[in-house]
């Protein structure tokens, strides 16, 4: 190896430092070594096989790049690990280097870096998904709907290292639109300063990663990667397919949990609702805490309102919204939180794109399609299993059991027909939720009680109630 190609490897290394960050470069360059530059081909080694398979997943086409712009005339990139046998180390290690060797299994976990490592170094280092820095604690608007899932979330991003912790999973479901992402992303963002590793992936992302590393042959180093870190935040669960996707994701849920470390979901649906996940996996998310943010009160998004506004004036400072036409908006506009952005998106728009001020005659025109008619409640089957139990004076376990008496047989069938008219549940699904009965079985649930109530007024009132006692 000629002095030439030491100099362009410590080239390529400065520049890997400075695009990539001191951390991420130290966590995994530090130890990498030029063992040759010749024919076409620079070869460079690792000492372990994690850091060669990471790399290469990773990071090899980065590094080739680099050695490209310094020497035209490579057009290929070897990697292997080195073995210390056949590589005796020619300086004793000083104790600073001893104390590195000691933290190899730290390493091994893809998590090495010094305490004060930036986060987002970090979280790009390990594949994370992109982060929004709007989403922060700081700009979540908290009302009624949402304390409880705020208050969760923030114990959560501050808990440390090594302190136990008070639920886990911390799960929170919640329709579009109401907030579950920006509480997901703003633990993300609080780790910044709480010495853990975070790392926020969507369930696509996820997914991709674990087919590429499939793809790879690298899902030893996915695994390793993945369940080294101290909390794990993942969004959009109802999206997470595939057999062998879920079993690994219940593998890493079971890893981290196990090991006392936090993991944080979030989905638009309850843990029993997640029809397509396996029951292991909803089981253990149903272990911990379950948080439902509701749908947004009117005061709620007068304040939102308020606070995206005000940060629309510090990039225009001109731009006046009249209160009468917050609250026209904060009346009219219901539906979700990503609406009233859209509401506040247009009203700029206007008053910048026209030269015209803001009126409330302006809005009433410029809203009309963001005005939606009110949705029926969605109604879940637990609730209906609840609501026909306390009716009718027995439990939830009594319409879930294998019990045949007549006080237990018509509130059932009851239930299952409710749940038919009420929900978008399919026949084999509600017997499964209702104790693991055939398709058959609600069936004959439902014509009965049809029967029923189309001969029997009083019958048919009761029912009638118990819709609008399930609906209002």
């Amino acid at each position: 190896m000629t002095s030439t190609d030491r100099e362009r490897w410590q080239r390529v290394k400065d520049q890997l430092r400075n695009q990539l960050g001191e951390d991420v470069f130290t966590s995994w360059f530090g130890r990498m070594e030029l063992d040759a530059a010749d024919n076409g081909t620079v070869r460079l080694s690792v000492p372990t096989r994690f850091l060669r398979t990471w790399i290469q997943a990773h990071y090899s086409e980065h590094v080739l790049a680099k050695w490209q712009a310094e020497d035209s005339t490579i057009s290929r990139l070897e990697l292997s690990v080195r073995s210390a046998a056949i590589r005796p180390a020619v300086v004793k290690p000083k104790p600073a280097e001893s104390a590195v060797q000691s933290r190899e299994l730290r390493e091994i976990n893809g998590i090495e870096a010094r305490a004060s490592a930036p986060f987002m170094s970090v979280h790009e280092a390990l594949g994370g998904s992109p982060l929004d820095p709007r989403l922060s604690f700081e700009t979540f608007i908290v009302g009624r709907s949402n304390t409880l899932a705020h208050a969760a979330a923030k114990q959560v991003a501050t808990t440390r290292r090594g302190e136990q912790l008070m639920f886990n999973p911390l799960y929170i479901h919640a329709a579009v639109g109401l907030g579950k992402t920006h509480l997901l992303q703003a633990i993300t963002w609080a780790g910044n300063g709480a010495d853990r590793k975070v790392l926020y992936l969507t369930a696509e992302r996820f997914m991709y990663g674990f087919v590429s590393a499939l793809k790879t042959q690298t899902t030893l180093a996915f695994k390793e990667a993945v369940r080294a870190i101290d909390v794990l935040v993942i969004d959009d669960v109802q999206f997470l397919q595939g057999r062998s996707t879920q079993a690994e994701f219940c593998h890493t849920l079971n890893a981290l949990i196990d090991a006392g470390r936090q993991v944080v979901i979030a989905s638009d649906r309850p843990p029993s609702d997640l029809e397509s996940l396996d029951d292991r996996v909803r089981s253990r998310l149903a272990g911990g805490l379950v948080v439902e943010i509701g749908s947004l009160g009117e005061e709620l998004r007068f304040e939102i309102l308020k606070s995206r506004i005000a940060a629309a004036r510090l990039y225009h400072p001109g731009f006046e919204v009249p209160a009468p036409v917050l609250a026209y908006i904060a009346k009219a506009v219901t539906h979700n939180g990503r609406d009233l952005e859209g509401a506040v998106n247009r009203l700029l728009a206007h008053n910048k794109l026209t030269g015209q001020p803001v009126t409330l005659e302006m809005a009433e025109r410029e809203m009309r399609d963001l005005i939606r008619p009110q949705e029926p409640k969605r109604v879940r089957i637990e609730d209906i299993q609840r609501v026909v139990a306390r009716q009718y004076n027995v439990s939830r376990a009594d319409l879930l059991s294998s019990r045949r008496t007549a006080n237990v047989v018509r509130p059932r069938q009851v239930a299952m027909y409710l749940a038919k008219i009420l929900t978008l549940r399919s026949l084999p699904e509600i017997g499964r939720r209702f104790g693991g009965r055939d398709h058959t079985t609600v069936l004959h649930a439902v014509r009965k009680i049809e029967a029923l109530a189309g001969n029997d007024t009083t019958f048919a009132e009761e029912i009638e109630g118990l819709k609008r006692q399930l609906q209002d």
